[in-house]
């Protein structure tokens, strides 16, 4: 896939699933703003970048506030001369269960995943109708923002948020030329080593220099962090012009696309509803199939 002459900024590249964004663009030919909030980091990520035949440049900065927004554009455009592609992946975790959340921790992750997706992609939306040419913006989600995750009010609210504005920012963009869409990323990371049923086959995998199994990448659908970044070059690139206002999940030998929020089943009572009607109807009527909710739990086969 052919992104060449392209100039990319991607939030949270030092490490991890952003670092491979990052690299697998330079590497289809994007001129690269690497960020984070570690200047080593940020260096390291760069120096790997032009030492293998990469353009990048680095931009230190803590996503949230709008003027960490504009830098990150403003070195794209100083740099490179142009912005043409965004890609949202800065973020942190603060996991509590509801009782023990405390304002902060839910701030904190909110300020950086959902305000800093809405600051760095405004920025953005504005140098690429200036340049009157189009864009691509791709927002990070996550399978927590569409199923909700135990521990996770504040991260499974933002990356929910950050699907929605994807839609939103798809209609307002169209006539601009500007594809946006919500990537729905799995992969092997020092987040997921902590789930039980992965942490020891991720590390031995590691270890070994094996590929993860099949029943990781195809039945849970979780792979190396350079699967998941085939997908953020194809939406980068011409070839995807028509793909917006998406959600598409990629992780090991999986590619899907995620269902837009729906009425499942509808009822109808001449008058309006009272709660007594309402009690008396819902588990045969409209609550006869209710709808699953968290993140399924991964099933390792039997040995």
């Amino acid at each position: 896939m052919d992104v060449n002459g392209k100039v990319a900024v991607v939030t949270g590249s030092g490490r991890g699933l952003g670092r491979a964004y990052a690299e697998a663009l330079a590497a289809a030919g994007a001129c690269v703003v690497v960020n984070d909030v570690d200047a080593e980091v940020v260096d390291a990520a760069v120096a790997a970048i032009t030492e293998a035949g990469g353009k990048a440049v680095g931009a230190v900065a803590a996503v949230g506030d709008s003027e960490a927004a504009e830098l990150l554009t403003e070195t794209a455009v100083r740099e490179f001369g142009r912005l043409d592609v965004l890609v949202t992946n800065a973020g942190i975790l603060r996991d509590r269960v509801l009782w023990k959340m405390t304002d902060d921790d839910f701030d904190a992750v909110v300020k950086v995943h959902l305000r800093g997706t809405f600051t760095c992609a405004r920025t953005a939306a504005v140098r690429m109708r200036e340049q009157g040419e189009g864009g691509r913006i791709v927002l990070i989600s996550s399978p927590a923002g569409q199923r909700g995750n135990f521990g996770q009010t504040n991260y499974a609210a933002a990356k929910a948020g950050i699907v929605a504005m994807a839609r939103t920012w798809a209609m307002e963009l169209s006539r601009a030329g500007i594809t946006v869409n919500a990537v729905v990323p799995v992969a092997a990371t020092e987040m997921t080593k902590t789930i039980p049923a992965f942490g020891p086959v991720i590390e031995e995998a590691e270890r070994t220099g094996a590929p993860l199994p099949d029943w990781l990448r195809k039945d849970e659908g979780l792979g190396t962090v350079e699967d998941v970044a085939s997908l953020i070059t194809f939406l980068a690139s011409d070839s995807s012009k028509d793909v917006t206002g998406q959600a598409i999940g990629i992780g090991g030998d999986r590619l899907a696309l995620w269902s837009h929020p729906a009425e499942k089943a509808v009822a109808f009572a001449d008058g309006g509803w009272s709660a007594d009607t309402i009690a008396e109807q819902w588990h045969e009527g409209v609550g006869a199939e209710p709808e699953t909710y968290g993140i399924p739990a991964p099933k390792a086969p039997e040995a």
